[in-house]
């Protein structure tokens, strides 16, 4: 028998469906006829026909024709709202995809498997995780030690032993004994107690990550959950079920309580929960939907599950591989906008950099000649200027690898930290098998990666404020010999000319949100917790840098192709040509004015999905090969952090660089 789960203002039903011939409009009237049958008022309403409503998907919020067979317009087990007219929406109902609906609708479940061992997880693992590229196992070993660590527990609670989080209270009630009966009632309240966050949810993709990363810690086998529990959080991940996880309220010790409660919230079954199939919906009704049941929470298991840094972690390691994919596309919109504004190649020159051997600055110098080497790559704009009377070029363009340099140095270093963050148990208490027994500690504390993420925010805040000046060189004509705003018939058109203003706004924004998180602390939990790192704020404003960086650099690499049509019909570099072409597959000159900030986001969605360095690294990477002496890094360690998990490609078999 079909079945939908309908939601009415804020209460959640399920609607049985008998024959084949009954239409969206039937289901609307008996879901408002059930939800009026519940309320003593019914609803205020005198009668069911005296309700006029629309019905729409919940998933996408797509309007369904009440004269529609139910079997055609749905799927069994699809949720659906009955929006009642005078209604602005349900007051709690979320939208089911808030944010990158393109993402969500191309969402396919997938068939290959991580397996997590508490000890190997990589920044890109996650991230792939995180994307729904991959479903999750343990390992045979970490099963073994999930279970050995149950198994102290176990006789903690057997021999009523006065243990922190287990038998007693949390926080200021660490002293006060829990009887035994209470125990699996103290871990629920626990959860209920601390979810306690403000603000928008995550997106999929991100509780996806932070769901995924807290698995991985429960797989060291230090926290005491149980194996079967922690089964039953892998099949809830694998269905690409997700809990609503606001984004505010950790302070970074102990651990992401807030967020990891709500996290957890949804695994018991309660609060809200997002899936491809369901958009959001109660936690209840979307696993009921996937066949699973929610989580029972044994004694200790409730703060297994909230107990750690996973999400300053998991949003740590979105930011390093955003910064990463940033900071190397940066290099080559750089150097396109050197070929517009005619500026030299001697500054990349390999004896300058060998005398100040930093990894960072070598690697992007080198990358600036593989781009440009006249030698390697013709350039007719270059040629255009050969025998000019310019000995130098202003610091933007001269000192992109000293600038862009330290930024690659930044983030290998942040790298290290999240890896290692990655992969370490941050609960409290340890449950150390091998000895027997609990140990209380402070592994919690974000301090490590809160740090590192502020110096993250540091670093590619930098590629923003360099390219903001590079975009005031090409838009400004005294600096350019370029028309002003990069436009034909200025006046009539602005041309680039606001543009340049978004990018000057979100330096200057991206300047405040450079200001440490990590230096600050407040005292919580009645001066037990008395030193935080407030990392998560450190986690999300890093993004947000990072996501400016990326909206900056879009803007230069429109600006600068757009420069490339007043030089025509010369033409630069094989690879840089490469990449104007990519930009025109998706937005075409700037003749006179237009709507622009859609050509902005495409340029960034180029910069996103990295297809600007597939186009650009073919030529890169052979040009490594045929200067490896001169591009060989001091140590295979160096060349791995400079060459931070960089994407092959080939190259067309008829091309010919």
């Amino acid at each position: 028998m079909p079945r939908y789960t309908v939601h009415v203002r804020g209460e959640w039903l399920a609607v049985p469906c008998q024959g084949a011939q009954l239409t969206v409009g039937w289901l609307g009237r008996e879901a408002v006829r059930r939800y009026m049958k519940n309320k003593p008022d019914n609803g205020g309403f005198a009668s069911v026909d005296d309700v006029c409503f629309l019905v729409r998907r919940c998933k996408g919020l797509g309007l369904l024709d009440n004269e529609d067979l139910l079997e055609v317009a749905l799927e069994n087990n699809e949720f659906v709202e009955v929006v009642i007219e005078g209604d602005a929406m349900s007051p709690d109902f979320i939208p089911s995809q808030p944010e990158g609906v393109y993402l969500y609708s191309k969402y396919r479940e997938p068939e290959k498997y991580i397996d997590l061992d508490g000890d190997s997880l990589t920044t890109e693992d996650l991230v792939s995780l995180g994307k729904g590229h991959y479903k999750i196992k343990l390992t045979p070993v970490a099963e073994q030690k999930v279970q050995r660590s149950r198994e102290v527990i176990n006789k903690i609670i057997e021999e009523k032993t006065v243990v922190y989080g287990i038998t007693t209270g949390f926080g200021k009630f660490a002293r006060t004994v829990i009887p035994v009966n209470k125990l699996q009632e103290l871990q629920v309240n626990l959860v209920r107690s601390h979810s306690s966050g403000v603000g928008k949810p995550f997106s999929p993709e991100r509780c996806r990550m932070l769901l995924a990363l807290r698995i991985n810690v429960l797989a060291k086998g230090y926290s005491g959950i149980s194996l079967e529990t922690l089964k039953q959080v892998i099949e809830i991940f694998n269905a690409s079920c997700l809990p609503y996880v606001p984004e505010k309220g950790t302070v970074g010790a102990s651990g992401d309580l807030a967020p990891l409660s709500h996290l957890a919230l949804g695994l018991i079954g309660e609060g809200k929960m997002w899936s491809p199939k369901s958009g959001w919906a109660e936690a209840k009704y979307v696993l009921q939907a996937h066949g699973l049941k929610p989580v029972v929470l044994k004694p200790k298991e409730g703060l297994a599950l909230i107990n750690g840094t996973q999400m300053i972690t998991s949003l740590g390691c979105e930011a390093v591989e955003r910064a990463s994919a940033i900071a190397r596309q940066a290099d080559i919109v750089a150097a396109l906008t050197l070929e517009v504004l005619k500026g030299t190649t001697k500054a990349f020159d390999t004896d300058i950099h060998a005398v100040r051997p930093h990894r960072g600055q070598i690697e992007v110098a080198f990358r600036f000649r593989s781009l440009l080497d006249s030698d390697h790559h013709p350039s007719e704009i270059a040629e255009s200027h050969r025998f000019c009377d310019r000995v130098q070029d202003a610091y933007t363009l001269r000192c992109c690898p000293q600038v862009h340099g330290v930024v690659n140095d930044t983030i290998a270093f942040v790298k290290g930290i999240i890896t290692t963050e990655l992969n370490s148990a941050t609960d409290n208490p340890m449950v150390f098998a091998s000895r027997g027994e609990t140990i209380s500690g402070g592994n919690f504390h974000g301090e490590y990666p809160a740090k590192a993420l502020d110096y993250l925010a540091i670093g590619i805040h930098e590629l923003a404020a360099i390219s903001e000046r590079r975009i005031e060189r090409l838009c400004n004509p005294s600096l350019s010999e370029l028309p002003a705003f990069l436009v034909a018939e200025g006046g009539l058109n602005s041309g680039f000319m606001i543009a340049h203003c978004t990018a000057a706004a979100l330096v200057s924004e991206s300047k405040a949100l450079c200001h440490p998180s990590s230096v600050d602390s407040l005292s919580t939990s009645a001066a037990t917790e008395d030193h935080v790192s407030m990392g998560g704020w450190a986690a999300r404003k890093a993004l947000r840098v990072i996501e400016h960086a990326e909206h900056v650099l879009a803007i230069e690499l429109l600006a600068a192709c757009q420069g490339i049509e007043f030089l025509r019909p010369l033409k630069t570099t094989t690879p840089l040509e490469k990449v104007y072409d990519l930009v025109r597959s998706v937005v075409r000159p700037w003749i006179k004015d237009r709507f622009m900030a859609p050509d902005i986001e495409a340029a960034h969605r180029l910069l996103l999905e990295q297809k600007v360095w597939d186009v650009a690294s073919p030529y890169i990477e052979k040009y490594r090969m045929e200067h490896i002496p001169e591009s060989r890094p001091q140590s295979p360690t160096a060349f791995s952090l400079l060459s931070l998990h960089q994407k092959s490609s080939k190259l067309p078999e008829t091309e010919e660089l």
